[in-house]
């Protein structure tokens, strides 16, 4: 994929997790569903260079983080609550990621400030971005809002390709969150770096 052209998704087949689930099951399913359609599997397990996996489409990584205050229980049925100035992360695929991680970085400024981000190229960020695989080279995050209004989570999503993600993305993973009821309330205009 070269630097101008952007994957466009069809999110339409991204099964929607039962709302009888517990909030962090309804976040494991639908990571889960993200990388079954979206995730590029090819390049964790074909063992392709950087720069081979750099020109593939599709997911490179996808997960949650939970912010300052407000608790959860992890996928090992632990009970963890985010320090004042740390996101922790949960449910994701397919690799480990950075956790804790403060609230600098793309997944910081989206809780922080409560708006969608998509960065183009994460190369062209200067401070605070948090290089969890060097890899990477695109981003999308977006927030997710409790019954109050308040962000208690970011959904994040990486790419290798730059360019990967659009308004359009920022969109379907907020409607894809509102209708898991993993989030509540109207769109917000993504700020796109």
């Amino acid at each position: 994929m070269n630097a101008n052209a952007r994957a466009v998704r069809d999110y339409s087949s991204i099964e929607i997790p039962d709302r009888s689930l517990s909030r962090e099951e309804r976040m494991g399913l639908l990571v889960d569903q993200l990388w079954r359609v979206f995730g590029n599997p090819k390049t964790t397990a074909s063992g392709l260079s950087a720069d081979e996996a750099s020109k593939l489409a599709g997911y490179s990584w996808v997960g949650f983080y939970f912010g300052p205050g407000h608790p959860f229980v992890s996928a090992f049925g632990q009970h963890l609550t985010p320090s004042a100035h740390e996101l922790l992360l949960d449910r994701r695929q397919p690799k480990p990621a950075c956790s804790p991680i403060g609230l600098g970085g793309m997944c910081g400024r989206s809780f922080r400030e409560a708006v969608p981000i998509v960065v183009r190229d994460v190369a062209t960020l200067e401070d605070g971005y948090i290089a969890c695989d060097p890899r990477d080279r695109s981003e999308v995050v977006v927030p997710c809002f409790d019954e109050h209004g308040e962000v208690y989570a970011v959904l994040d999503v990486d790419g290798y390709a730059p360019n990967d993600f659009s308004w359009d993305d920022a969109d379907a993973l907020h409607d894809l969150l509102v209708r898991s009821g993993l989030s509540s309330g109207e769109p917000r205009s993504a700020i796109i770096i």
